[in-house]
């Protein structure tokens, strides 16, 4: 521990700063693009080509340091493999936003007779062709990443990494090509892949995740969608916006983690929208038919008895594993979870190596989110730079799950503050509204709702607040700032609303969900 603490010091120096060094090695000092052995030497290796390594690598690169980036896609089971920069660009936020953009583009097709379009009520929606837009989309963005890394001077290596020692990784290519890297800092930024549920026979086999779904070529039919995750209900959702028969399967509750009255309204719309679902049941097998089809044989979890439906598809989305387990993290000594296997950090993203950071979806505790594992990397990069000192900050992240109704959340659940607080410190406002959008068009919106969570004394400083509308993202955006900076409820009463819009049904809130009464009038 001592020596550790030494060693420490050595390299922040008696400030605690962060002080980059330059190492001898064989055949030069630092600046030569390789030693005698072919080892690269950088101040900082980013292994992992996602969100928050790029962030980190391309601020680190601007201010003066010599970087590189690793990155390497292992193919999904089924063979979809991808560019440059992970999950959010090739198989998560931005393929996922269009494909939902084009399931609403469906429910306005529907909506515009109501304004006087004649529109036929029959249109086809033909899959190849958004496919193809949303996949030539996604290449733009990995050609741009390869771009923005070469303009900064970052150099990039298409290899499979894994530790050597705690100042070296050894990476493989594609055809086998073996290169060594060494750096005075690393980061680890590998994020995460879909989880299968190997123990169920047929599931590797016959199929698919998020790895593979916005890479279709064809249409996935009649599919079955197994999970309740936000990953799950989002891909349900557009795929039953593009008229195909979706059914969900779920083990337990929906939403896991988020408010649950939000997550029981999400599914009621999405039940109204036409998708179905399967509650209490579980998987037991995935067979193959000799016309292609898919059986799936599951069990009712409440009656214990077993049922089964055909499907030209099954997509699994149960969870995600950190992408950890080939990185030879235990030789070099870097700590990890041993149930989830996500990477210890503490409040600098500093792993049980000093000199070995983690930062994103392989870190453990963080949300696995594109925008904080952004800030995360660019702040990292600035404290080894030395221009900041500025920790990521966790609490009040806001995020929207893109189902046929959208729901934004910023802070805690309901149930959260109770848990937090207790329920007699907690109170909460809220409103069922009718978006004008849906007036004419005659869309029920039985499940548009609003709630802001408060402490109930003054002066009531708004814990969280859950939008379940159109465009909620854009929404719960701007009142995040608000609550970010500690607003209070009657702060938020007192924003002028823009009319008329959705949002200006946050600052109406007058009805306590707890007493019934409008605090306004009551002077409560």
């Amino acid at each position: 521990m001592a020596a550790t603490a030494v060693r420490v010091k050595a390299l922040r120096g008696d400030s605690g700063r962060f002080r980059w060094r330059t190492p001898v090695v064989a055949g030069g000092v630092r600046g030569a693009a390789q030693d005698a052995a072919g080892r690269q030497d950088y101040d900082l290796l980013v292994i992992g080509g996602g969100s928050g390594g790029l962030a980190c690598a391309k601020e680190a690169a601007q201010l003066g340091k010599k970087v590189a980036v690793v990155d390497y896609v292992e193919p999904s089971p089924r063979g979809t493999r991808w560019g440059l920069g992970g999950t959010c660009v090739n198989v998560g936020c931005i393929p996922k936003k269009l494909m939902h953009q084009a399931a609403l583009l469906g429910g306005m097709i529907r909506d515009a007779p109501h304004y006087g379009w004649e529109v036929a009520q029959q249109v086809p929606h033909n899959w190849r062709k958004m496919a193809e837009a949303v996949q030539n989309y996604v290449k733009s963005l990995n050609w741009g990443h390869r771009v923005q890394l070469q303009d900064r001077k970052v150099k990039y290596f298409n290899i499979k990494a894994s530790f050597v020692n705690e100042h070296m990784v050894r990476g493989i290519a594609k055809g086998g090509k073996e290169t060594l890297l060494s750096a005075e800092h690393i980061v680890i930024a590998t994020g995460g892949r879909p989880r299968y549920p190997t123990h169920i026979e047929g599931a590797l086999e016959h199929g698919i995740t998020s790895d593979d779904i916005f890479w279709l070529k064809e249409s996935p039919g009649k599919t079955l969608v197994v999970g309740a995750s936000y990953v799950a209900l989002e891909c349900a959702g557009f795929l039953t916006g593009l008229r195909l028969d979706t059914t969900v399967m779920m083990r337990s509750i929906p939403l896991r983690g988020f408010d649950q009255q939000m997550s029981s309204l999400v599914t009621e719309y999405m039940a109204s929208q036409g998708t179905q679902f399967l509650r209490s049941c579980t998987p037991l097998r995935v067979r193959k038919l000799p016309d292609g089809q898919l059986q799936v044989t599951w069990e009712d979890l409440k009656s214990g008895r077993e049922d089964m439906g055909t499907f030209d598809t099954v997509l699994w989305a149960i969870g995600r594993v950190p992408e950890t387990r080939g990185l030879n993290l235990e030789k070099v000594g870097v700590n990890t979870n041993p149930d989830s296997q996500k990477i210890l950090v503490d409040a600098r993203e500093a792993t049980s190596v000093p000199h070995i950071y983690a930062i994103g979806d392989a870190a453990e505790g963080r949300p696995e989110l594109t925008p904080t594992a952004i800030m995360a990397g660019r702040l990292l990069a600035q404290r080894l730079c030395g221009q900041s000192s500025d920790l990521m900050d966790y609490s009040n992240v806001p995020t929207t799950v893109f189902t046929p109704l959208e729901y934004g959340c910023v802070g805690l659940s309901e149930e959260e503050a109770v848990a937090r607080h207790g329920e007699e410190h907690v109170e909460v406002y809220h409103a069922y509204y009718k978006p004008l959008e849906f007036t004419v068009a005659e869309r029920d919106a039985s499940q548009c709702y609003i709630k802001m969570v408060c402490l109930r004394e003054p002066p009531q400083l708004v814990l969280g607040l859950h939008f379940l509308g159109p465009n909620a993202g854009e929404v719960t955006q701007g009142f995040a700032l608000g609550i970010k900076c500690g607003a209070s409820y009657a702060q938020v009463m007192r924003t002028m609303g823009i009319h008329p819009t959705c949002a200006e049904e946050v600052a109406k809130l007058r009805i306590s969900k707890r007493s019934g009464l409008d605090p306004t009038v009551t002077g409560c």
